[in-house]
């Protein structure tokens, strides 16, 4: 194997690489495959919450895991929550008239029963959540503000506080101060606006760092490279997601496109900054 090779290889301590050959001078390229480093779970009673769950995994691309339904986790809540460095969890609002257990999905169960018991003190997670800002405006994303609560009791690092700007409920247990504890959505008043504060949550999450301190699950990938023959796969941990496109680093940042949400994540090369533009790099 080419030197240059198994350099690239080694540096992949939690990645799985192939080679596949270019047609052209004996090249090949190397192809890296990430883990993935967020997880997005939602429980949802319409539908709404679940659409919001897609839409942010889109944003995130290939690092995220998802959407996963709460209600399909439970008795392995712990297993789940482990196997990602950062969780995105999301709810509906439910029943007003309750003090807790407000979302009407799995996570009512889950908060008093599986999650007292997690040892998750430190992991990142920022929550979302929908609501009816004008039929519920004084308990407008209660739910999502609950969901917070449990998240921080547990000793969690909380990320994507919001502004309350441009919202048009009176009250809400999601608001601390000038700010939501997540990111609340309305799909009956406000669904126009879904889109945009999504990918300005995630972009927003990015810069905060939800994708630090993974280490091992982000990868720098390859581009093509001579060797003198084929190589095989190289067998390594299991992977989910191929990076499909990634540029030469530029001012000391390497580019990792989504195609399905046509944004290139951009990161720097010590994994400590980020930040998204629109199109391929």
């Amino acid at each position: 194997m080419n030197k240059c090779i198994s350099i690239l290889l080694a540096t992949a301590t939690s990645t799985s690489a192939f080679v596949t050959h270019q047609g052209v001078g004996g090249r090949y390229a190397v192809t890296l495959h990430a883990e993935k480093q967020v997880g997005v779970f939602f429980g949802t009673s319409t539908g709404s919450t679940e659409e919001a769950a897609e839409l942010i995994v889109s944003e995130f691309g290939d690092v995220a895991a998802g959407p996963i339904d709460i209600d399909g986790v439970a008795g392995s809540v712990a297993k789940e929550f482990a196997k990602y460095d950062a969780l995105v969890v999301g709810t509906p609002t439910w029943n007003t008239g309750a003090d807790t257990e407000r979302s009407g999905t799995g996570w009512d169960e889950i908060y008093y029963s599986e999650m007292q018991d997690l040892d998750i003190a430190g992991k990142k997670v920022a929550v979302f959540g929908l609501g009816d800002s004008v039929s519920y405006c004084e308990n407008y994303a209660d739910a999502t503000g609950e969901l917070h609560d449990v998240f921080e009791a547990l000793g969690c690092k909380m990320m994507g506080y919001t502004s309350v700007d441009g919202y048009l409920h009176e009250e809400s247990k999601a608001q601390r101060g000038e700010k939501f504890c997540g990111l609340p959505l309305d799909a009956v008043n406000q669904e126009e606006l879904t889109e945009e504060r999504v990918q300005k949550w995630v972009a927003a999450l990015i810069a905060e760092g939800i994708l630090e301190g993974g280490g091992e699950a982000t990868s720098t990938a390859a581009v093509s490279v001579p060797i003198a023959s084929p190589v095989a796969a190289v067998a390594t941990t299991a992977v989910e997601v191929e990076i499909v496109s990634v540029s030469e680093p530029a001012s000391g940042y390497v580019g990792h496109y989504n195609p399905r949400s046509d944004k290139t994540m951009w990161i720097s090369v010590d994994g400590r900054s980020s930040y998204v533009t629109s199109g391929a790099p």
